[in-house]
């Protein structure tokens, strides 16, 4: 189904000017209907003259064209534009939020270095070592392209989280803000809460439209004091968000441990099985996926792509738009024609 745009109803549509003083000049369009006796002829009586309405129904298009041209070329030097202005646009998709763990973790190749690269390639299409964030990025960007209706937002988390773009349908945007997340290092700690509780804010003060998604791509866990668990799960059922975790497994991890019984101590050093259990009990839609390599990681991308794809309304700001253009080539136009008018003017003194 195509987004289309779909103005509300009794909308008008405004036009500004930016210069608003120049309109005081529009009397001056009255000039042509001004008599003047210069070109007339006399005659000795007028009745002896025959009527040419032809002629007399010219001089008052004549009229109207000088009119008309003084008119456009006045409000054209007034500066009118029509102001930016939001449109309801229907279409078929979801907002989504990426958000994009860039901890010193996700700079490291996806497979274990012992293994040999004749044993990785046939798995992998890419180079051999790449990053887990590079290619998360690089996956990330096909998935944005290939849903070119949805509406994409994406912040960054390591120690602190940082808004890189806010909703927007620009392609060109999305792409730029993914590449953005290649440049540099990360840092040692993944604050997985504070991510999650800034990528709910960009639901703030949002009309509920359609599908709300917040796709987590991160290889680590965190544990989350009550406080933040709270404020997650509340805010969570409050924008009616649901939550994909992309878990990219490191070597070595025993992973999310679904329906096994994991002991505290085992606990501390796999956080992300307590995450795990936590994103389960709030109540909202959520699915966990565990990405091993970046082909378990392609099909997760693509598993998530058929999903979401739901009904959406949602308010598009237009740009301003400069209509001087237009009342200038119109007054070009309308002096062409009276020029082209005086040219083949027949004036009877002029006869031989």
């Amino acid at each position: 189904m195509p987004t289309l745009p779909k103005h509300r109803k009794g909308q008008r549509v405004n036009v500004s000017f930016d210069h608003p003083w120049a309109l005081v000049l529009l009397v001056g369009a009255l000039l042509p209907w001004i008599r003047s006796r210069v070109g007339t002829t006399t005659f000795s009586s007028l009745a002896v003259l025959p009527r040419d309405p032809l002629s007399t129904d010219l001089d008052w298009l004549l009229r109207v064209a000088a009119s008309a041209a003084l008119a456009t070329l006045v409000v054209g030097l007034a500066g009118p534009y029509r102001s930016g202005e939001a449109v309801e646009r229907i279409g078929r998709g979801a907002e989504i939020v990426l958000l994009l763990d860039r901890s010193r973790s996700m700079d490291q190749p996806f497979h274990d270095a012992a293994r040999s690269a004749a044993d990785y390639r046939p798995a992998f299409s890419g180079p051999v070592g790449e990053s887990k964030g590079k290619v998360a990025r690089r996956l990330l960007a096909e998935f944005a392209a290939g849903r070119p209706r949805d509406r994409f937002a994406m912040v960054a988390f390591s120690a602190f989280p940082m808004r890189v773009l806010d909703f927007t349908q620009k392609q060109e945007v999305i792409q730029a803000a993914i590449r953005a997340g290649d440049i540099g290092k990360g840092l040692s700690d993944t604050e997985i809460g504070r991510g999650l509780i800034s990528a709910l804010s960009l639901f703030e003060d949002r009309i509920y439209t359609g599908s709300r998604v917040i796709l987590l791509v991160s290889d680590g866990g965190a544990h989350l004091d009550e406080d933040t668990q709270q404020v997650i799960m509340e805010t969570m059922k409050r924008h009616r968000v649901a939550l994909y975790w992309i878990y990219i497994r490191s070597a070595n991890s025993p992973g999310l441990l679904p329906g096994k019984d994991v002991s505290k101590e085992v606990g501390e050093t796999v956080p992300e099985h307590f995450l795990h259990e936590f994103f389960q009990s709030m109540g909202t839609p959520y699915r966990a996926y565990e990405a091993e390599d970046p082909e378990a990681l392609k099909r997760t991308i693509s598993d998530i792509n058929r999903a979401e794809g739901f009904p959406i309304r949602y308010f598009e700001t237009l740009p301003r738009r400069d209509l001087s253009q237009i009342f200038f080539v119109v007054a070009v136009l309308l002096t062409a024609l009276l020029a082209a008018a005086a040219a083949i003017e027949v004036q009877p003194w002029r006869r031989s």
